[in-house]
C-alpha cells in the first residue's frame, strides 16, 4: 500500500491489486473553527468526523448500487475509517459538480443582487474547477468542452447523474424531515469503457442540510439519518 495523495479530509493509497484505499480523516473544511462544505481550507478537526463521514458515504453509495447508479465504491471498513474504490480518471485536474436547491453559499455571494438568501432553486447544477488557488472558479459547458476537459456528451451525462443522485439524497433526507439545500459531487471515468461514475463521498462534509430552519453539522446529520449515537 502506497500513499499517493494527501487531501484535506482524506488520504489516498494505491493498493497492490490496482484499486485504491481512501482513509477518511477527522478534518472538516471551513474557516476559523466554523464548518463550511464550500470552503477550500481545513477549518477544524473533530474526533470521529472521519468515521461519521464514511458511515454516511457507505449508506448512500450502497443505495446507489441498489438503484444501478455507477460509482467507484467497492467496500468500506468502518472501524478503520477506510473505503476501497475502483481507480478513476479525473476530468482535467478535477471537477466539482454542485446541485443547488436553495440560494446559499457561493451562489448567494455571487448573485445576491438577484436572489434572496435561501430562495428555492430548481435543482440548478453548476461545475467548478478544483483549484484552491483560484477559489474553485465556476466553468461553463462551452469552456469545459473547448479546453478538452470533457466532451459535450460527458457533460450531459454528468448533469443527468447529478440530478438522479441529488434527488435520491434529498428524498432520503426528507424521510427524516431534513431539507437539502445543496450538495457537491465528484465524477470520474471508471473501468476500461471509461464509464462516468460518482467518486469521492456523499457525507455531511459535502452538503448543506437543514432541519426546522437550523443548519445541521456533519455529526448531527449522520446521527439523524442513521438514527444512531456517534
Amino acid at each position: 500500500m502506497r500513499l499517493v495523495y494527501t487531501g484535506k479530509t482524506k488520504d489516498v493509497y494505491a493498493l497492490e491489486d490496482g484499486n485504491y484505499l481512501l482513509k477518511f480523516k477527522d478534518t472538516l473544511t471551513g474557516e476559523d473553527g466554523v464548518f463550511d462544505p464550500g470552503a477550500n481550507t481545513v477549518g477544524l478537526t473533530l474526533e470521529g468526523a472521519g468515521k461519521a463521514g464514511l458511515k454516511l458515504t457507505k449508506y448512500f453509495f450502497e443505495i446507489l448500487k441498489e438503484k444501478g447508479i455507477p460509482t467507484h465504491y467497492l467496500d468500506a471498513n468502518l472501524e478503520e475509517a477506510t473505503m476501497t474504490v475502483k481507480p478513476a480518471e479525473f476530468f482535467g485536474q478535477g471537477l466539482e459538480v454542485i446541485c443547488r436547491f436553495r440560494a446559499v453559499g457561493s451562489f448567494f455571494r455571487r448573485y445576491g443582487m438577484y436572489v434572496e438568501e435561501g430562495q428555492p432553486l430548481d435543482s440548478f447544477v453548476e461545475f467548478t474547477l478544483k483549484d484552491d488557488q483560484r477559489q474553485d472558479p465556476p466553468i461553463s459547458k462551452d469552456a469545459l468542452v473547448m479546453l478538452d476537459i470533457l466532451t459535450a456528451e460527458e457533460y450531459q451525462r454528468i448533469i443527468e447523474l447529478t440530478h438522479q443522485i441529488a434527488r435520491i439524497v434529498k428524498e432520503e433526507l426528507a424521510k427524516k424531515e431534513i431539507d437539502l439545500y445543496d450538495i457537491k459531487f465528484e465524477f470520474g471515468r471508471v473501468g476500461e469503457d471509461k464509464e462516468i461514475a460518482l467518486i469521492d463521498e456523499i457525507s455531511g462534509g459535502n452538503m448543506r442540510a437543514y432541519k426546522e430552519g437550523k443548519h445541521l453539522e456533519p455529526f448531527e446529520l449522520t446521527r439523524l439519518i442513521l438514527s444512531e449515537n456517534l
